[in-house]
């Protein structure tokens, strides 16, 4: 149990469920403020237009009269509360493509100038390297054969020692 309880404890420490959290925070939020331009701007503008208010949309299948207060109970299915929450899904729908659009594209601007950057600082590299000449390219090369030279010598030292 301890062990569980020390996974838990990991996995809900971790960077990504602490996003994602707060994402669904916001997101929650986000929601509310979609619903209230879906049900207080953009259904009266359409109920303008088309002589339909969404919100109050139903279909009546049944009443019923409550015996303890004698008022007349609908039953009913209330599409346009449905076709609100289309509305609702379909604008959150695009404004998250629009922010994913929006943050893909200012990471592919991002690696563009990094790369652009990388490549700057290896052109000026490339050229604050002092030029080898044949001569240093030569001591070089007499440098290294020198030092292979010692380290392939046989010992035969050792060998009349024994």
């Amino acid at each position: 149990m301890k062990k569980f309880l020390g996974e838990f404890r990991e996995f809900i420490t971790k960077g990504n469920v602490m996003d994602m959290a707060v994402g669904s925070i916001i997101g929650l939020s986000f929601k509310d403020i979609v619903t209230s331009l879906t049900n207080d701007i953009i259904s009266p503008i359409l109920g303008i237009f088309g002589g339909v208010d969404f919100s109050d949309m139903k279909w009546v299948i049944g009443t019923k009269v409550d015996p303890a207060t004698g008022a007349v109970v609908e039953n009913s299915i209330n599409y346009g509360a449905f076709i609100t929450g289309v509305i609702n899904f379909i604008i959150m729908a695009l404004i998250i493509f629009l922010m994913i659009k929006l943050v893909t594209k200012v990471g592919e601007i991002s690696k563009k100038l990094a790369f652009k950057k990388k490549e700057e600082e290896a052109a000026e590299a490339v050229e604050e390297a002092p030029a080898e000449t044949t001569e240093d390219i030569l001591k070089d090369i007499r440098d290294m054969l020198k030092a292979s030279a010692k380290e392939s010598k046989p010992k035969t030292r050792a060998k009349k020692a024994e």
